[in-house]
């Protein structure tokens, strides 16, 4: 800047243009909106040098500056683009995966179909199912779901079906709801979150309680049970994916695939929440679901 300063000072442009490897339309620029900040032109080269070195130093410092700034909002566009594509990939190519596996189970259940009833092939019949139930559970995971629209959601009427599935089967299950019933989430997604929650504690625990609470920020679901709980040191590790300790009760209903709660908590930090475990009042687990509402 001094050396720009000196030839600026001898009157220069071009010059001081090559001094600060720019063009003489950027010194032009920068003398011109120099002149504009003083509110009267720079008549004389005393005024000029003083001008470019107490604001010509500051003007030039501002445009790296906002350079800068905007080289790291292209990077930042770039990367999310770029991930973007690795979504709409990853979607593409689990959508072939599932329409190829789910062929190969279909002609499994047409063979099996023609096959003299038995105990063996009703074992079988069992395994071919249990693989259906676990490639869904899988491709949701995978999938996190994420291109379900949100939209308004009877909680209540959701959590009231739960609750008769589990009187069915012949355990004892409660409902209280606090607050609007209608609140704004994946309709599909949190039904597999809560439903994930309660099938747990059915398959852990003869009494179930849920209550739902809807206030000004937040939708607050919580599924107790009376079953045998988790240790408080196991309660971070079964949200591991793929983990099927028996004690851990990281199971959904039906598959025993190991992603029952690994899924929930997908689902519900996918709506900005968590899920989280704790003691029960009833001497078993206590599932908290809370998401913004």
């Amino acid at each position: 800047m001094r050396a720009f300063v000196r030839v600026v000072d001898a009157g220069s442009f071009a010059a001081a243009a090559r001094e600060m490897n720019q063009s003489p339309a950027v010194v032009t620029r920068l003398v011109a909106d120099l002149e504009e900040h003083l509110g009267a032109r720079l008549m004389n080269r005393t005024t000029r040098r003083l001008a470019l070195t107490d604001i010509g130093e500051a003007y030039l410092e501002r445009a790296r500056d906002g350079a800068a700034r905007l080289g790291g909002i292209v990077r930042a566009m770039s990367e999310s683009s770029r991930i973007e594509r690795a979504i709409e990939q990853r979607t593409t190519m689990l959508n072939g995966v599932s329409h190829d596996l789910r062929t190969i189970l279909t002609r499994f259940r047409l063979s099996l179909a023609f096959l003299p009833e038995g105990p063996e092939v009703e074992d079988m019949k069992r395994d071919v199912d249990e693989m259906g139930r676990m490639l869904e559970a899988y491709l949701a995971f995978a999938r996190g779901e994420a291109s379900e629209s949100a939209e308004p959601a009877d909680i209540r009427a959701l959590l009231e079906v739960f609750v008769a599935d589990a009187e069915r089967t012949g355990h004892i299950a409660s409902l209280h709801v606090e607050g609007d019933p209608v609140v704004r989430v994946r309709p599909q997604a949190f039904r597999r979150l809560l439903g994930n929650l309660v099938a747990n504690a059915a398959r852990y625990g003869d009494k179930i309680e849920i209550v739902a609470v809807h206030d000004d920020r937040y939708l607050t679901v919580t599924v107790d049970d009376d079953g045998p709980g988790i240790p408080e040191e196991m309660r971070e590790e079964v949200f591991k994916p793929f983990l099927r300790l028996d004690a851990a009760r990281n199971q959904d209903g039906d598959a025993g695939t190991g992603l029952g709660l690994a899924i929930a908590r997908d689902i519900a930090r996918g709506h900005g929440g968590d899920v989280t475990l704790e003691d029960s009042p009833l001497g078993g687990l206590r599932a908290r679901v809370r998401v913004p509402a």
